[in-house]
C-alpha cells in the first residue's frame, strides 16, 4: 500500500533539518496545522498527514475494527515513519493525537526523540480522584447527540469546541472540518476519542515531554494539564494565554514559540 497516499503525507521545511511529525485530533486534519508550519518550517523538517477517515486521507483504507481504538491511530503514525524511514523525531500531537502519540512511541521508541502534547487528555470522563471535565452522562449524551445527527452536533459543538466567541471564523472553520469528515467514520474516531482511557500509558513515556495546554479550555481543563504534567516524570507544562481547544488556530504564534523553544532546549 501507498502509505503517502493513504495518509496523504506532505513535507515542507528544512530537508536537512531535524524531523517535527504533526498530528491533528479528532474531526480535524493537518490542515489544522498551518498557521503553526511556517515558524517551524525554518528549522525542521515538517512532516504532516491526515488519519485515515480524515481530511484528504484514501477512505478506502479505512476499517471500523482498527480505528475503534487508539492503537489502530498509532499504527497510522508507525507506519507513516517507516515509509519516510524517519528516526528520531519530535511527534507534536493535537487533543487525542498527543495519546496517540505515547502509544506509538513506548511501540517504537528507536523513532522518538521527544513528545509535545498540545491539549491533552488521558481521560475525558470523571472519576473519583481525577476531573477529565465530562461526567460519563455527559459523553452519553454527547455521542447520541453526534450518532443521531452529526452535522447538527458539528454545528453546534465546532463552536464551543474553539472558543473564542469574538472570533465567530474560527468556530466556523471547526465546523467545516468536521462537516467535511464522513459521519461513519467520524462516529467511531469520536466513540474511540471520548470513551479512551490513556491514564496508564503515561508512565510509558521515556522521551523529553512538552505539555502544552490552554488557560481556558472546556474540552481538557487544566486539571487535565496538570494530571499529564505529574505523571510524566520531568515533563515540561506551559499554559499559553490562549483559550478554546485548538491553539495552533487561536493562538498560532504562541503555540509555534512554545514548540520552539522547547524543542530547540533540547537540540
Amino acid at each position: 500500500m501507498d502509505i503517502r497516499r493513504r495518509n496523504n503525507v506532505s513535507v515542507t521545511g528544512r530537508t536537512d533539518g531535524p524531523v517535527v511529525l504533526l498530528a491533528h485530533g479528532f474531526g480535524c486534519d493537518q490542515n489544522m496545522w498551518r498557521l503553526v508550519v511556517p515558524a517551524l518550517a525554518k528549522d525542521y523538517r515538517v512532516v504532516l498527514f491526515d488519519y485515515v477517515g480524515s481530511g484528504g486521507a484514501d477512505s478506502s483504507a479505512w476499517s471500523e475494527q482498527r480505528y475503534s481504538s487508539l492503537e489502530g491511530y498509532a499504527l497510522d503514525v508507525l507506519e507513516v515513519c517507516e515509509e519516510l524511514d524517519l528516526c528520531d523525531v519530535a511527534f507534536v500531537g493535537h487533543s487525542v493525537s498527543a495519546m496517540v502519540g505515547v502509544l506509538a512511541a513506548a511501540k517504537a521508541p528507536q523513532r522518538f526523540s521527544s513528545l509535545v502534547m498540545v491539549a491533552p487528555s488521558p481521560r475525558y470522563i470523571d472519576e473519583d480522584g481525577y476531573r477529565g471535565g465530562f461526567s460519563a452522562d455527559d459523553i452519553d449524551e454527547l455521542l447520541e447527540s453526534l450518532e443521531s445527527n452529526y452535522l447538527g452536533w458539528s454545528a453546534a459543538m465546532a463552536p464551543v469546541i474553539m472558543g473564542n466567541p469574538e472570533r465567530p471564523e474560527l468556530g466556523e472553520e471547526l465546523t467545516t472540518s468536521f462537516c467535511a469528515t464522513d459521519p461513519a467514520m467520524a462516529r467511531v474516531f469520536a466513540r474511540t476519542t471520548f470513551l479512551s482511557d490513556s491514564r496508564d500509558d503515561l508512565k510509558k513515556v521515556t522521551v523529553p515531554t512538552l505539555v502544552l495546554e490552554c488557560s481556558q479550555d472546556v474540552i481538557a481543563p487544566r486539571e487535565v494539564g496538570e494530571y499529564v504534567h505529574a505523571a510524566i516524570p520531568g515533563s515540561r507544562l506551559v499554559t499559553l494565554k490562549a483559550t478554546g481547544h485548538c491553539p495552533q488556530l487561536s493562538a498560532p504564534q504562541a503555540t509555534a514559540a512554545a514548540i520552539t523553544e522547547f524543542l530547540g532546549a533540547g537540540r
